[in-house]
Order: C-alpha cells, then structure tokens, then sequence
C-alpha cells in the first residue's frame, strides 16, 4: 500500500491522455491526490496529445498542467500545419513546457534527420515564447548535446531532461548546462536502471525532478506487485523512496526540494 508522505510532490510528466486512462481518470486523480500528489504535467506528444493535455488542464487548473509538443517518435509527421497546431496551443496559459521533445536513436520510428530538424523548431519556440523545455534523449547524446547547447543561450526559461536514463558523463554534460534532471521508475528498474543508483546523489538537491511517465515504467520494486502493469501518478512516491535511498536522503527532504524545483521551474502556483 502506498502510503501519503508529509511533503507535497509534483509528478512533472503523466500521459495522462493515454487511452489507459480513458474509463477511470478520475479515479487515478482521485489516487494521486490520496498519495500527496498536489500538480501533475500532462505531457504533449503530438498536436493531438497536446490538445488532451490543454483541455484537461483547462479543467482542473488546481491540479493540472501541459505540455506542447511532438515526441521524436511521431517526428516525421511534424509538416508545417503540425508545428502550427503545437506554436499554438504552447502559448496557451495552461502550457508550462514546450515539448515532449528531443531525439530517440534507439527505435528510430522517425527519421533522424526529421528528430534533429524538429527538435531545433522546439528550441527556437521555446526561446521564442520564454517557456521552459521539456526534454526527451535516448541513445543520441552525441547529436543531442551539441544541438541543445547550440541554443542553451536562448533558453532563458531552462528546461528538464525528462526520464534520464544515461551514463554519468551524460549527467554531467546537463548539468554543465545548467538543466533539470527528471527521475522515473527507471531507477526501480534492476534490469536496466540499477548504474544509476551509482551515481544519482551527483544530481543537486536544486536540480533534482520526480516524474512516472504513467503509464508507462511501472516501477518494479512495487510490493505487492500491481495487478496491472500500467503506471501511474500515485506511484510517484515509489520512485522517491528509491531515489531518496542511492541519494542517502529522507524522503520527506527529496520531496521538498523537487516540489520546489517544481514550481519554480514551470512557474507553478
């Protein structure tokens, strides 16, 4: 059973538009607020994604927010009235973050060359309208690094590296730009995330972001085991109770300083 914590906690990326929530939204809402969950980001992926995503945080403003964005995945069908869509809807009051964005090596479901030509279009949006960037690289760090330091300089409002999966060398060439870490359950993931644990205390306490990804990356050390394998926001404080253990901190301390980084980040109430 997942217990609530003292600290409050933001979950700063949930599909929450995910066909998987469709019949009991409410209900794992109702959850996350029950495990202290008090905002949650509604990622973006594509122009439709991005248009759930600012319908629900239109709804319940208090809890919810979005992105606006096109995932590297859906890259090749970004054309120009895509891009329109998505400039338009990041300039609504409800978007905190342009993206997700950034550039997936590893199933290559785009073309690399639309990802790369994509990503700088989210760059220079970002920069444009003075919104934080939200973040995606797997198995690209060597396009990735040089494109995002290309325009570090413009992204006034900074950004997260959403669900780090990396190297310590990877950790340590985000932060020499000065962005935010976003944390999942990949850390409670002995198949594929345990390097991590090595090397997370590395992350500051000021730079340091909480996140599920639901529904997707269940975390594995959950006991009982879910009957489900869906992920979701209330499980959020599964991903702090191992993060707080590799960074030798209390959970309650973890939680406080990720709120914060939180809100301060994605100005947040």
């Amino acid at each position: 059973m997942l217990e609530p914590l003292a600290a409050p906690l933001i979950d700063i990326g949930a599909n929450l538009g995910h066909e998987s929530f469709a019949a009991d939204l409410d209900a794992v809402l109702d959850r996350a607020r029950a495990a202290g969950i008090v905002h949650l980001l509604v990622t973006g992926t594509s122009p439709g994604s991005t248009a759930t995503a600012v319908e629900l945080a239109t709804r319940l403003p208090a809890l919810l927010s979005a992105t606006s964005g096109v995932h590297p995945h859906e890259a090749q069908h970004c054309d120009a009235e895509a891009f329109a869509e998505i400039t338009r809807l990041a300039a609504h009051a409800s978007v905190k973050a342009v993206g997700e964005t950034g550039l997936d090596f590893n199933r290559d479901f785009s073309p690399r060359s639309a990802q790369e030509s994509v990503f700088e279009q989210h760059l220079e949006l970002a920069a444009r309208l003075g919104k934080p960037v939200f973040l995606h690289q797997r198995d690209a760090h060597a396009r990735f690094l040089p494109i995002l330091k290309n325009q570090r300089d413009a992204l006034t409002a900074g950004g997260v590296v959403h669900c780090f999966t990396g190297e310590r060398h990877e950790l340590y060439d985000y932060l020499d730009l000065d962005m935010h870490i976003g944390i999942t359950g990949w850390i409670c993931d002995e198949r594929r995330g345990a390097h991590m644990l090595e090397f997370l205390h590395d992350i500051p306490l000021n730079r340091l972001l909480l996140e599920t990804d639901a529904p997707y990356l269940l975390p594995r050390t959950l006991r009982p085991r879910p009957k489900s394998r869906r992920n979701e926001p209330a499980m959020l404080t599964e991903v702090l109770r191992v993060a707080a253990q590799a960074m030798q901190q209390t959970p309650q301390t973890l939680a406080s300083h990720a709120t914060q980084n939180a809100r301060r980040l994605f100005a947040l109430p």
